[in-house]
């Protein structure tokens, strides 16, 4: 996908995070192309998979509906997308990473190095983020050679944000997803550096660590509170009264 539909995928994600598409919006190629001052084409681009990902439904007629996600249905998903890349670094470990494996692991962690140094990120850091952090996760299941793992990891992609490509971007609090992201980009330094040393079991338990404290990002650094409810995901985890 091309850095213009990349951004406009992200943008629509973070605003169906956010609630600012809620549930039950109908959405139309024009339109959103007007308010986010961009041809038609990326924005069909990014429906459809937004639809892939769980997060649209396409309607009979024309547009798309944003579609009201659970916190279950989040939790479950990437929890499930946790223990399968937890068993990948386990099984990536126990056979031992091969040098093309392990030198472009190493040049994921020097890319994400040096997009953190500064101290800040701007979108364009975050965007080529999102490709390093694809590489960093593909190599790997690639390593940890096992058809099954993929298979599974691919059905569980079209549930919401189950993928590691589902990457949400705050271009209004960058100064969090700083934070946010470069917290993730040190458990990529420490998974490594346990597949490396060939501890298995830490590794397994890094990685699903790594996917699940994605279910935290949100309170770990920023709540938006309001009536005793948290939203965390666009999702309102109250508890119904």
């Amino acid at each position: 996908m091309a850095k213009e539909g990349q951004r406009v995928l992200s943008t629509l994600r973070q605003m169906i995070l956010s609630g600012e598409l809620s549930a039950g919006e109908k959405l139309a190629e024009i339109p959103t192309a007007e308010s986010l001052g961009v041809s038609r084409m990326p924005i069909r681009i990014a429906f459809r998979t937004l639809e892939q990902e769980g997060l649209l439904t396409k309607q009979h007629r024309r547009g798309y509906q944003v579609r009201r996600v659970t916190e279950e249905e989040i939790t479950g998903s990437i929890e499930v997308r946790g223990v399968l890349e937890g068993l990948a670094a386990l099984q990536a470990t126990e056979k031992g990473l091969k040098d093309h494996h392990r030198q472009i692991l190493l040049s994921c962690l020097r890319e994400g190095d040096q997009l953190f140094a500064k101290g800040y990120v701007t979108e364009e850091d975050l965007e080529q983020y999102h490709d390093m952090n694809k590489r960093f996760h593909a190599v790997i299941i690639e390593a940890a050679a096992n058809p099954a793992i993929n298979a599974a990891l691919s059905r569980d992609e079209h549930l919401p944000f189950a993928s590691v490509s589902a990457l949400a971007i705050d271009r209004n609090h960058l100064e969090r997803e700083y934070r946010r992201f470069n917290f993730a980009h040190m458990q990529h330094h420490a998974v490594f550096d346990a597949i490396d040393h060939r501890q298995g079991a830490r590794a397994e338990a890094i990685m699903r660590e790594h996917a699940n404290a994605t279910l935290g990002y949100a309170k770990l650094f920023d709540v938006h509170a309001e009536d005793n409810s948290v939203r965390v995901f666009g999702v309102d985890t109250a508890e119904e009264k």
